[in-house]
Parts: C-alpha cells; sequence; structure tokens
C-alpha cells in the first residue's frame, strides 16, 4: 500500500478551523424559544388542517414513497393533479414539481437559458440559481439590486456588444434578508421590450401576498415570457416546489432537465399535502389577513427603536458589527426569542443583521415582549 502523504480530510479540518477562528463555524441545533425565525408565515406547518389532510390522505391509501423518478414508475397521479391545480392557481400554462426549492431553481438555470444567452440576474439573488448558473451554458451578470434600469442597461450593452441570444431577467419577488420587492412591472416592461424571459422566484411570497396566496407576480398577465416559481415549505409549510410556465418550459425540463430526470420523484402524499395547503390558504383569507396585521404591529413597535418597516413579513435590524449582531441575537435567544444573527458573505460586508421572520406561530402579545426585550439588547450589547 502507498504511502499517506496527508491526513484524511486535512484541507476540510482546517477549513472548519478557520470558520471557527472566525466565528462562522456552524452547527445544528434543537429549535427554542418564540417564533420569530422561521419561513412558516401563516402557521400551516403544524397546524390541524395539515393534520388533517395528512390523514386523509393516508386514509385514502396514497403512498409515502414514490418508487422511482417520475420517468420511471415514480410518477404518481397526485403529482399530475398537483400540477394540474397549480397551473390553474397560479394562472400559468404548466407547472412542475420538485422536492426543493433548490432542486428547482438549479434545474431552471442550468437547463433553460442556451449558450449564447444571457442571464441578468438581481445581485441578491438565491444561492441556489447562482449553482444553477455555474452549471448552465448561458453567460450571467449581476445587476444591482431592485434597480430596473439597470436590468435594461445592461441587456442593451450586450445586444450592441453583438449578443443574439435571448436575455433572461432573474428576480426574487420578495427577497429573504432585506423584505423588500422587485419592481416586478417594470421588469416586465423591459422584458416585453427585449425578448426577454422574466424568471421571478416567489418563494417568500407564495400564501402571503396575492388573491388566494397567488404572489407578488398574480398582476402580470399570463404570458408566454414569465416563468414563476413558487415553494411549498414556507407559507404552504409542507415542502417542495413549483415551477409554473409556459407547456415548452415543462416539457424541455422533463427532458433536459438533470435534476429533474435523474431524481427520485417527491413524494406522493406530499404532493397531496402540497394541494390542501393551496386550497387551505386560498379558502381561508383570513389567515393572510391576521398575518399582514401582526406585521403591521411589528412595525408600530420597532419604527421607534429606529428599525425601518420593510412593510412585509420580513424586518431586517441592521446591526452592521458582526460581533455585536452575534451578542444581540444570543441574548434574545437567552430570553426566550427564536432570533438568529445573519452575517456575511450571507449579506453584504458591513450589513450584518437580525432576520426577525413575523409568522402566526407568535401574536401580539409576543411581538410587544420581543420589541422590549430588543431595546434592552441593543443599549447594552
Amino acid at each position: 500500500m502507498a504511502a499517506r502523504f496527508t491526513i484524511p480530510f486535512d484541507t476540510q479540518r482546517k477549513d472548519l478551523d478557520a470558520l471557527a477562528d472566525h466565528g462562522r463555524r456552524r452547527a445544528l441545533a434543537p429549535r427554542a424559544g418564540r417564533d420569530f425565525a422561521s419561513n412558516d408565515y401563516l402557521g400551516l406547518a403544524s397546524s390541524d388542517a395539515l393534520r388533517a389532510a395528512l390523514a386523509a390522505g393516508i386514509e385514502r391509501g396514497i403512498p409515502v414513497g414514490s418508487g422511482g423518478s417520475r420517468l420511471l414508475r415514480g410518477n404518481h397521479e397526485e403529482h399530475e393533479a398537483l400540477e394540474a391545480q397549480a397551473a390553474r392557481h397560479y394562472d400559468s400554462e404548466a407547472a412542475l414539481f420538485f422536492a426543493t426549492g433548490f432542486a428547482a431553481n438549479a434545474a431552471l438555470f442550468a437547463t433553460l437559458p442556451q449558450r449564447g444567452d444571457l442571464v441578468v440576474h438581481d445581485e441578491l439573488i438565491h444561492a441556489s440559481a447562482h449553482d444553477g448558473m455555474k452549471l448552465g451554458r448561458a453567460g450571467h451578470v449581476a445587476a444591482a439590486h431592485n434597480d430596473a434600469q439597470a436590468f435594461e442597461d445592461i441587456i442593451v450593452r450586450w445586444r450592441a456588444g453583438g449578443g443574439v441570444g435571448t436575455p433572461w431577467i432573474a428576480v426574487e419577488s420578495l427577497y429573504s434578508m432585506d423584505g423588500d420587492r422587485a419592481p416586478l412591472t417594470d421588469l416586465a416592461t423591459i422584458a416585453d421590450r427585449h425578448d426577454a424571459i422574466l424568471i421571478v422566484d416567489e418563494a417568500h411570497a407564495t400564501g402571503v401576498f396575492g388573491p388566494g396566496g397567488a404572489g407578488l407576480s398574480h398582476g402580470l398577465a399570463r404570458r408566454d415570457n414569465l416563468i414563476t416559481l413558487h415553494t411549498c415549505g414556507k407559507a404552504l409549510g409542507v415542502e417542495g416546489a413549483l415551477l409554473c410556465a409556459p407547456a415548452i418550459v415543462r416539457d424541455f425540463l422533463i427532458n433536459r432537465g438533470r435534476p429533474f430526470i435523474f431524481s427520485t420523484a417527491p413524494s406522493p402524499l406530499i404532493a397531496w399535502l402540497v394541494r390542501q395547503a393551496i386550497e387551505t390558504v386560498a379558502n381561508e383569507p383570513e389567515r393572510q389577513a391576521r398575518l399582514h396585521a401582526r406585521v403591521r404591529h411589528a412595525a408600530e413597535r420597532l419604527v421607534p427603536l429606529g428599525i425601518p418597516a420593510s412593510g412585509t413579513q420580513i424586518l431586517p435590524v441592521i446591526i452592521g458589527d458582526n460581533d455585536r449582531t452575534m451578542r444581540i441575537a444570543d441574548q434574545l435567544q437567552r430570553a426566550g426569542f427564536d432570533i438568529r444573527g445573519i452575517r456575511p458573505p450571507t449579506v453584504a460586508q458591513g450589513t450584518a443583521r437580525l432576520r426577525i421572520a413575523i409568522t402566526l406561530n407568535v401574536d401580539e402579545g409576543d411581538i410587544d415582549d420581543l420589541a422590549d426585550a430588543l431595546a434592552t439588547a441593543m443599549a447594552v450589547a
């Protein structure tokens, strides 16, 4: 046997040590404290509604596992029923169900844009889109955050420089770390003007905004140059993701999308649960109303602390300094609030923050208590 010249996993160990030296080594921990951290915005994940739906699905004999990829024996009538329902609900020609939003984004960006195309994406777009672009054939360039003119300027310069393919405009409708919204109407106009495809990741808007929880892109008429992604593990309380798009997009991903072709299909029972979650949100608009009322109450309590209102359920508290951010987060956690500190590289240098998420898992009294605890923590940290 050849002599070893390196210690197994020594490179990985050094990398972890470096993370620890900078206070950035991650570890899993059980959930604790009042929920100001999750994406379970409508409180569905532990709801009686989904418990009952799960029991009904089991009673109907819906399989827990799919047994294979969708192109083999893994395709179940529940997958097809969910996709048909999603196409209707989110006003698209077709839909395709993925096991996670990450997988859906990776498949989309790795498969659809072709060699000679250009993906112009918001500089704050999700990591899954970046991973998909790295696997894809098209060029890609970042545009300034939520600056519609910046997107158009990049496309114009690309065309002037000889770009002849298709431009793709990729954004999130609601950004998970800033709580702000993309200028979707302006971007749709730009897409029309330049024969571009508009991709809108509705991950944090699905269920929370739009009629029946259809998202922030619901105001855009059904169009042949729009793709929307609706994740099912946030406000819908389940898991998975639905890509909603023209039928040609669904067909192309089924034929060319390696993350779809070579993955075991999502659980048919989960597909059933997502169907019930979509129906629950559509039939119980009071969930949205209660959430938005709590968002307004949170703004009323936090604005006096110098924390701007985002107008959404995601409220960033920008601290700036990494160490101070984590001290405040730790103090709030010890006081019984599940609040997480977010540092670079997840957010830009100098913008370390607390990410406060308002959900139906807390009430106005919890929000009042948090505001008081936050004022104390910020004063002493």
